[in-house]
């Protein structure tokens, strides 16, 4: 598969197009000790990183043997009264040269597509600070909210082909910055599957699922 065969462009928000410093890994992995479970940054990206964020809860969890539904609602509850707060402060901006590459990339009539594990709420946030507009940066934009089934599920990515028309995912490319956005691309059979080294995890742990490319940032692309 060659670049200029790809027609559709679905790009991941946090630590793939916008750097928002892991605000939300942090405020999760805060949540979680705030009910007494000790855990790390690093734990919550490693089973959290790219998912849904009740899931990511759910997961980092269950990652320390803790399978309870109840405190999952009451964590989550709290985390998101604790990322509004936060990002009413919080400065955010794109990674660099990658919304030029957005822009660059709708010239050459290709489609964009941001695809996100955080909420409509949430990701219109980030949008509206960044003053990206849909038209110009993006063609569309796909939360969880959307969907029924989170990634590693290709449900969102299958959303973007039926919007568009395209019936074949080998004209599709998937980036993200960690390893469910590529199995995510991987599970709706896209012709190309790019890890990035701008967001939540390092070479090796991508490594692990195979992308076709790991580039340091999009604007390698």
């Amino acid at each position: 598969m060659k670049r200029e065969d790809i027609r559709l462009y679905i790009f991941d928000m946090a630590g793939t197009t916008i750097d928002e410093q892991n605000v939300v890994y942090i405020t999760v992995n805060e949540s979680i000790n705030q009910f007494g479970i000790q855990t790390d940054l690093k734990r919550v990206l490693e089973y959290g990183a790219g998912k849904e964020k009740r899931q990511a809860i759910i997961d980092v969890l269950k990652s320390l043997d803790i399978e309870d539904i109840e405190l999952v609602d009451k964590i989550f509850t709290y985390f998101q009264f604790k990322l509004d707060e936060n990002y009413k402060h919080l400065k955010v901006k794109s990674v660099e040269g990658v919304d030029d590459k957005m822009i660059e990339l709708r010239q050459q009539k290709k489609v964009v597509v941001l695809n996100t594990g955080y909420n409509k709420k949430i990701a219109a946030l980030l949008l509206d600070k960044l003053c990206w507009e849909k038209g110009i940066h993006y063609d569309m934009l796909i939360t969880a909210d959307d969907i029924k089934r989170g990634r590693p599920y290709p449900d969102m990515i299958n959303m973007a082909m039926e919007n568009f028309g395209i019936s074949d995912s080998k004209y599709v490319l998937k980036a993200g910055d960690s390893v469910i956005d590529i199995e995510e691309g991987k599970n709706a059979n896209c012709g190309l599957t790019i890890g990035v080294l701008s967001g939540a995890q390092t070479r090796e742990q991508l490594e692990l699922a195979r992308p076709d490319y790991i580039l340091e940032s999009l604007k390698d692309l």
